[in-house]
């Protein structure tokens, strides 16, 4: 009985050395101790929760910026963002919603702002000295606005750049018909081959290639406008039937819209009820016709606005649609089920509209347009500025003998 209590005491204090003790292990001449301690389970765990921060963290040039219920506007933020609506948007863990990527800067004359305009050439876009090569202009400058003073100042840098492009389709391209900011890049749009381009300096790099109508084309999409929408950039065509220069239809190609992701994946939506929708507010039944080079989305109005280039209630004549330019703004709600229709300005009508914005803090009250004549050989590009009331800020100025076909706040 004696002996049988010490083995039982001698076995529980083993058993007890056993639990203190980490296992051990002997490998060759090597023991390997494996412990798991507090400390070690704390390390452990804060190296998970990075690996997740990191991962699953949406990270820009500028930082992390949050999506979903943080992806929200910001009055008190330097500068304005592209709004996003959270019903309708999608995240990419990777969106930059900075706009525009300079900040204004206060001045005893107001905001100022960093714009620029980008030229479409036509068939003047192929460089005489280089070959296989095709240009378009990029002209900067300064905007600066007092909307207390209902005042307005543009100043253009002296130096126009040059941007070039090895692309083209059947001997035209870089014929440059928009600028916008879309995640925290400057893009443009080709109207000619379809290629959006990301500028950078004065080099032009391929991104994204449009196809004509419904994707299903070998011909390049006739980029005409671009804006920002629930995080996705919009991009449309003319908004009229293609038909021949004296007015025979061919198809509806132009009245496709392309809707693309941050990450470059493209949509392709018949707009055509839509544009149809929007001439007949006008009067325009085809064979009359709109063509349309301005559209924005104002995610504060939550409405889309045009500035048509030509209106007719004609049929389509390549020389007469020279002098059928307009001064109307459109207004359309999200689903094109109200329309409403103003002017803005004096009519001039070998002069359309050719690409706008909404500027900066101002709530979208305040709009910058460019606006293109070609008539009978000559070209000019002129500038004004007004308010979605129709109040002129100001005139439409002349800023060059180029058709310069886009402006953005860069």
């Amino acid at each position: 009985m004696r002996t049988s209590l010490s083995m039982s005491a001698l076995n529980l204090e083993e058993w007890r050395q056993a639990v203190r003790s980490p296992p051990m292990y002997r490998i060759g001449n090597t023991t390997m101790r494996m412990q798991f301690n507090f400390v070690g389970a704390i390390v452990i765990v804060g190296i998970a929760f990075l690996v997740v921060l990191y991962t699953f963290m949406p990270y820009s040039k500028d930082g992390f910026h949050m999506t979903n219920d943080f992806l929200k506007h910001d009055d008190h933020q330097h500068n304005s963002l592209h709004v996003i609506e959270e019903k309708n948007f999608k995240p990419s863990l990777y969106y930059n919603t900075t706009y525009p990527l300079t900040p204004p800067v206060r001045t005893d004359h107001g905001l100022r702002f960093r714009i620029a305009v980008v030229s479409d050439l036509d068939t003047a876009s192929k460089a005489e000295q280089e070959p296989f090569t095709w240009i378009s202009y990029l002209k900067k400058g300064f905007l600066t606005i007092d909307l207390a003073k209902k005042s307005v100042e543009l100043k253009w840098d002296k130096e126009i750049i040059t941007v070039k492009s090895k692309l083209s389709q059947e001997g035209r391209g870089m014929e440059l018909s928009e600028l916008v900011f879309f995640n925290g890049r400057l893009l443009t749009v080709d109207d000619r081959t379809g290629i959006i381009f990301e500028l950078i300096s004065n080099i032009a790099i391929p991104w994204v290639i449009l196809t004509d109508g419904d994707g299903k084309s070998a011909k390049g999409f006739k980029c005409e406008w671009a804006t920002v929408k629930d995080g996705h950039l919009y991009v449309g065509g003319l908004g009229k039937e293609w038909t021949s220069p004296q007015g025979e239809l061919l198809n509806y190609n132009p009245q496709w819209v392309k809707v693309i992701s941050p990450n470059g994946e493209v949509q392709h939506q018949d707009w055509r009820e839509k544009y149809v929708s929007v001439r007949k507010q006008v009067g325009i039944d085809f064979p009359g016709y709109m063509i349309h080079e301005s559209v924005v989305w104002s995610p504060i109005y939550r409405k889309w606005f045009f500035l048509p280039r030509r209106a007719s209630t004609t049929r389509y004549d390549e020389k007469e649609d020279e002098k059928k330019g307009t001064n109307l703004m459109i207004e359309a709600n999200e689903d094109f089920t109200t329309i409403s229709v103003n002017t803005v300005g004096p009519l001039i009508p070998s002069h359309g509209f050719s690409s706008f914005k909404f500027v900066p803090e101002t709530s979208d009250t305040v709009i910058i347009a460019l606006k293109s004549e070609e008539l009978e050989g000559n070209v000019s590009s002129y500038i004004t500025v007004f308010t979605t009331d129709g109040e002129i800020l100001q005139p439409e100025t002349e800023i060059g003998k180029y058709k310069f076909e886009g402006i953005e706040f860069i």
